[in-house]
């Protein structure tokens, strides 16, 4: 297991390398075969030339590709010092870029707004598996049932419809209507009653979404799993029903659950654009489309880079309980 573990840890950290070259070339090499000047894009169109031509000193835009490569990644780790143009900014490690146009290093812009996003992603992943997997399981143990019909139309319902629309219909009804809920976030530290209330219609939308997708999922693989041998055998034998379903069956359905679940938790955490958007909660997803309109790259490029981080240590994560729910991959 520590083996197999040092192994997928390796290879995360290699594939980590891999993704900030490729990133950070989309970024800076493509636009420049284009013929997009960059330091212009980073300071504005309408920028006096002189200081576009300090921040392409400052970023070592003249620099081969491969420098300007190595400049950032060190950063990251070391710290990284902007200076050009008779002025000099210090970015401190990590470094993941400084951003001209708000004038600030972008890791305290990625800190301050990752915890709206990381308690949005989790709270929503607890309640779409409680309720995907609880539904999917019911339904493929009563096929054919009202039960199955009704979950399966709720769950197509669940996929069909965007989140903005189920997010708005949400605040219409319950917070605006009823006035139920406070929609306005709170930080956690400040009240967690604040906290609670204003991320419950947030997880309840985007759990309505996911948990649509894994009902059907689970629902599907519990079909094909109930109508193996070994499940047959283990009824043969007189096993109780339950310990069948949850010792045996539950195990192998779990599989494809856990893959689904790295990659949507991983990609959920590096912002969820239009629930952040719709519920106005100041997570990554807000900080992307904000510097998408203003063209802020620097901090497009942060966040995609920690959404490529959190999609690995998710997957890694996942990869690990994958030895512990299936004895093969460890033998393997």
């Amino acid at each position: 297991m520590l083996a197999y573990l040092i192994r997928r840890l390796f290879a995360a950290a290699v594939m980590l390398v891999v993704i900030i070259m490729v990133v950070f070339g989309i970024f800076f090499l493509v636009p420049k075969w284009a013929g997009v000047d960059i330091a212009s894009s980073f300071v504005g169109k309408q920028a006096d030339p002189a200081a576009v031509e300090a921040v392409r000193q400052k970023l070592g835009l003249s620099d081969p590709i491969y420098s300007q490569v190595w400049e950032f990644f060190k950063g990251i780790f070391t710290g990284r010092t902007y200076s050009g143009g008779g002025d000099t900014v210090h970015c401190s490690a990590p470094c993941f870029g400084y951003s001209f146009r708000s004038e600030q290093a972008i890791w305290p812009v990625l800190t301050d707004r990752f915890p709206v996003t990381l308690s949005l992603a989790l709270g929503a992943a607890v309640l779409w598996l409680l309720l995907g997997i609880s539904a999917g399981v019911l339904s493929a143990l009563k096929r054919g049932s009202l039960w199955d019909r009704g979950a399966m139309v709720v769950a197509l319902a669940g996929v069909s419809l965007p989140v903005y629309f189920t997010g708005m219909l949400s605040l219409a009804i319950f917070a605006y209507g009823l006035d139920w809920i406070d929609a306005q976030y709170v930080p956690l530290a400040d009240s967690f009653t604040g906290w609670f209330g204003g991320l419950i219609l947030p997880w309840i939308t985007l759990a309505f979404l996911y948990a649509a997708m894994y009902a059907r999922i689970t629902r599907a693989t519990m079909l094909e799993i109930l109508g193996e041998d070994y499940i047959r055998t283990a009824r043969a034998k007189g096993l109780h029903e339950r310990k069948v379903i949850s010792k045996h069956a539950m195990r192998s359905t779990m599989t494809p659950i856990l893959t689904m679940l790295g990659m949507d938790l991983g990609a959920l955490i590096g912002g969820a654009i239009l629930t952040e958007s719709t519920f106005n909660l100041p997570g990554l997803g807000q900080a992307v489309l904000q510097a998408i309109k203003t063209q802020d790259l620097p901090v497009i490029l942060g966040v995609t880079l920690i959404t490529s981080l959190a999609v690995l240590l998710a997957n890694l994560v996942v990869d690990v309980l994958y030895a512990v729910i299936d004895p093969r991959v460890r033998l393997a």
